[in-house]
């Protein structure tokens, strides 16, 4: 008998594909080797933006299968998407998974879904192979979402998710606060996407109950009281490839490593790094007040601009703020980010607050400037500024912008006072201390590899 054979299934986002990728990565390490299935559209991506040198090494196979959207249709509209995906990706999973057990003796053994796709546990279960769900982000989320049926009967949401009132509730007395109006449902998309991304988490909650493992990529000591409340979610993570000295691997677009030379020639603690993930969207006026409000720091700073951060697709920077700040910006398409957040340079992140993105600045000690934009990043920043408090939010003016002035104003409240960084250190070294030999993610790990291996 060969290797143990895992599939390993994400939600077709980039904010789920990578830690999985991470997840796979250290599976083929202890002796596994994996098949990764994405959806043809982000596939053909991730292989794009992988270099020779970025390479994931022979046990790791990476195969599509499609969506059910067409190339012309929008794939940021999550109920749509969402929508698709339940009605094509299981048929198409299970012919995959026949093809490969029929081609050989190396047959999956075991599928690890994103607890998005809960649906491929139940392949899993039709096929007769294990099933594990794998949950990207803070486990105080997922709490959330197992909460939803006390949500419905308590009151404070309809049966199609819609909060009969805006309030803020507490899952448990030692959990962040909640504002119902920032539910993670109810932060995607209009109302007809919200109503079906609500109805596919009450799906999922039902398979993945019945599973024998639920992993989060999260730490006890960041989230003791979420997993307190459900001891059924294992935390095995920040699952960082700067823990196992290695590149980070599954991006929708190529790094450009050319920022990390750049940021060698800048002193130490000066530069504000801004990113903001796959799916934030700035109409022009917003994202001309950001570049303008950078450019007021008087400070360095890199800062992400995706080809599509902006609904402008002709040059949306102000006028002659390129030639202004050639001495001390610098822009990228996509950066190397956790070798970006590792650099002495950095001073702070300014960033949307994405799961990924705040496990890697606070592994690296790194305080944050927050602006989330939809889904859970409103959750994560909770965490961020009045849980862990080494971050500052920002407010809007009456127009619902987020102004230049109160960028500097931000900029300058979070580098002046040090106890942002003392707490941001301190921090630090918890997410080191979980996954060091010994910590309690490394120890369920090891005990979920050998459940896959029995």
């Amino acid at each position: 008998m060969g290797n143990p054979h895992v599939l390993a299934i994400p939600y077709p986002a980039q904010g789920h594909v990578i830690p999985l990728m991470e997840l796979a990565q250290c599976l083929v390490k202890h002796g596994f080797r994996v098949t990764f299935v994405n959806t043809e559209f982000n596939h053909k991506r991730v292989m794009n933006a992988l270099s020779e040198k970025n390479n994931i090494g022979d046990q790791i196979h990476l195969v599509s299968i499609p969506d059910g959207i067409e190339l012309s249709e929008d794939r940021n509209d999550l109920g749509k998407l969402s929508e698709a995906i339940f009605q094509v990706m299981p048929g198409k999973l299970e012919e995959l998974i026949e093809n490969i057990n029929g081609s050989d003796n190396d047959k999956i053994t075991c599928i690890i879904s994103d607890e998005s796709m809960g649906w491929a546990l139940e392949v899993a279960e039709k096929m007769g192979i294990k099933g594990a769900v794998f949950w990207p982000a803070a486990a105080a989320l997922l709490a959330l979402i197992f909460r939803i049926p006390k949500l419905i009967n308590d009151g404070i949401v309809d049966n199609d998710g819609t909060p009969t009132k805006n309030q803020i509730i507490n899952l448990s007395t030692t959990m962040p606060a909640m504002s119902t109006e920032n539910f993670v449902w109810a932060c995607i998309g209009d109302f007809t996407a919200q109503k079906i991304v609500f109805e596919l988490m009450k799906k999922t909650i039902e398979v993945a109950e019945r599973a024998n493992w639920l992993i989060c990529n999260s730490t006890f000591e960041l989230e003791p009281a979420a997993f307190t409340l459900f001891p059924k979610f294992l935390p095995i993570g920040p699952l960082l490839s700067s823990n196992n000295l290695r590149k980070s691997a599954g991006n929708f677009w190529p790094e450009d490593s050319t920022c990390l030379k750049w940021l060698d020639k800048q002193p130490a603690n000066s530069v504000i790094y801004v990113a903001f993930g796959s799916f934030t969207v700035f109409d022009q006026s917003q994202f001309q007040e950001l570049a303008l409000g950078l450019e007021l720091t008087n400070r360095p700073f890199l800062w992400v601009v995706r080809p599509d951060l902006t609904d402008k697709t002709n040059d949306a920077y102000p006028e002659g703020f390129k030639d202004r700040v050639a001495t001390r910006g610098r822009m990228v398409g996509w950066a190397p980010q956790q070798r970006v957040l590792n650099h002495p340079s950095i001073a702070c992140f300014l960033s949307h607050c994405g799961w990924n993105s705040t496990m890697e600045g606070v592994s690296n000690g790194i305080p944050f400037l927050c602006w989330p934009y939809f889904a859970d990043q409103f959750l994560n920043q909770t965490y961020i500024c009045d849980v862990w408090m080494v971050g500052l939010s920002f407010n809007r003016d009456q127009s619902g912008i987020i102004t230049k002035e109160e960028i500097k104003e931000k900029v300058d409240q979070l580098l002046g006072n040090k106890k942002f960084k003392t707490r941001s250190l301190e921090l630090k070294e918890k997410a080191i201390d979980s996954v060091k030999e010994g910590g309690c993610s490394p120890k369920n790990l090891n005990n979920f590899f050998e459940w896959m291996k029995a």
